[in-house]
């Protein structure tokens, strides 16, 4: 017979054969869930006694036990001799630990319990407290880098870029908000897991519940569920909750967003870092050199930022397919979820990390960026606008100002601050001697004034915004 505990059925198991022996087992992601399955099994113990399928003793048994399992694995790590491949699986390996210190005790423990419900269970706890939290601690660290950096550099004046042609003029500081404020969107799609969930499936089963007087509600109060007393036998479905992976969807999909904004941010300054526009200047721990072209400081940290994203998105798009494909109930398809959501998570946390200590020393080239700030006609909509308070339509003026842009370059000057008062007034009579005002990107980023502009006003004001935010964070 097979020497595993759920195969009694079978003359034998997989353990007969090292390669499915190694195929089913999930021990080398899954170990990581070792807490959070030690805390469910507590909390289902509890449960049994409460409703008298165990003893005060068993309980205590089972309790010692786990307890020691816990300091083990601690201490050990994957040293542990508990964790064998046979076992497949941490759920199993725990239990058949907790079973050689207690014997019947924790051989009680499996009562009205499927690794179903269990594995589901115990990913949820994770999500909560080791997912989440890792997340949220990265928000900090990385918002503190763009305000400080914002702080240092933020009004130094610098191109904007649409189709990655020069745009308006805006301010250093500007872009770094913008930054932030995109990355802080990204973490609110990590949002609470209580938000997403209203109880733990433990005690679901296998799938169709159980005929012993198991107590849903009491096993997620112990395990903290917010709404444990809203929940009804007959409210949630047994079915469902076993097989369901929303909040692992939802999560590794707020990793996705997390790296679409880091991804963006790392093309940006991989750009300003070139030799053709030399915005930047990377810190030396934060660039690798080259194995021929000795010369070469290449910003190999943010191209990894960039390419990790990859890595991400196929997380995301394997749970998607591995849930699209399979019926409502358990299937053996979701032992892989983890491997998906754990490799997510830790990309994102390498790369929160790295990101933010690349924010902390990257220098603004202050001169460089001025030497060329009055190519691209950066001042172009200014203008326009500025027509537009003389009474001119702003199809008009956008008319006028093209045909100055024109002429700026017939009379290689490239610049319209460079256009006489005349030169301009035979275009447009409607131009007067305030119109050098508007004119220059200095002055321009002085003129924003609608909320959230990239300016000097406006950057000024996100700033203080951030700043109070991370003061009472």
């Amino acid at each position: 017979m097979s020497q595993k505990p759920w195969e009694h059925a079978k003359s034998s198991g997989s353990e007969g054969d090292p390669l499915a022996a190694r195929f089913v087992s999930s021990l080398d992601y899954d170990k990581r869930l070792y807490k959070h399955d030690i805390a469910g099994s507590i909390a289902h113990a509890r449960m049994l006694l409460k409703v008298g399928l165990i003893t005060d003793g068993d309980l205590a048994e089972i309790e010692r036990g786990l307890s020691e399992i816990e300091s083990e694995i601690d201490e050990q790590g994957d040293a542990w001799p508990g964790w064998k491949v046979e076992l497949e699986d941490v759920h199993m390996c725990v239990e058949a630990a907790l079973i050689e210190k207690t014997g019947d005790a924790g051989r009680k423990l499996h009562t009205g319990r499927s690794r179903n419900d269990q594995v589901a269970t115990d990913l949820m706890l994770w999500l909560e407290y080791d997912g989440y939290v890792g997340i949220q601690s990265r928000w900090e660290p990385i918002m503190s880098a763009f305000v400080d950096l914002a702080d240092k550099y933020g009004h130094i004046v610098m191109p904007s870029y649409t189709h990655l042609q020069r745009a308006q003029p805006i301010v250093v500081g500007g872009e770094l908000m913008a930054w932030a404020l995109m990355l802080q969107r990204a973490f609110n799609r990590i949002s609470s897991p209580y938000q997403l969930r209203d109880f733990f499936p433990l005690g679901s089963g296998a799938i169709a519940g159980s005929s012993l007087p198991l107590d849903r509600r009491h096993s997620s109060q112990e395990l903290g569920s917010p709404y444990w007393d809203q929940l009804t036998l007959n409210s949630e479905s047994s079915i469902e909750g076993t097989a369901n992976r929303d909040m692992a969807l939802d999560f590794v999909w707020g990793l996705s967003m997390i790296s679409t904004a880091l991804s963006r941010w790392a093309e940006q300054w991989i750009i300003y870092a070139t030799t053709e526009f030399g915005f930047i200047t990377l810190d030396n721990l934060y660039t690798t050199g080259s194995s021929m072209m000795p010369q070469k400081q290449n910003p190999d940290m943010l191209e990894l930022i960039r390419g990790k994203t990859g890595q991400v998105y196929g997380s995301l798009m394997a749970l998607l397919t591995m849930c699209k494909g399979i019926t409502i109930g358990y299937n053996r398809d979701l032992q892989e979820d983890k491997r998906h959501v754990f490799a997510a998570y830790d990309a994102v946390c390498d790369c929160l990390d790295m990101a933010a200590a690349i924010v902390r020393t990257t220098t603004f080239n202050e001169e460089r960026i001025k030497a060329g700030l009055n190519r691209g006609y950066l001042d172009a909509t200014s203008l326009a606008e500025y027509l537009v308070t003389k009474g001119v339509p702003f199809r008009t003026s956008h008319q006028h100002v093209g045909a100055l842009v024109r002429l700026a370059g017939e009379l290689d000057r490239h610049e319209l601050k460079k256009l006489t008062l005349d030169e301009m007034k035979g275009v447009c009579d409607a131009i007067e001697e305030d119109v050098y005002d508007w004119l220059g990107p200095e002055n321009v980023v002085k003129r924003y004034q609608s909320a959230g502009n990239a300016g000097v006003s406006g950057f000024e004001a996100q700033l203080a915004s951030w700043k109070e935010r991370l003061g009472n964070s």
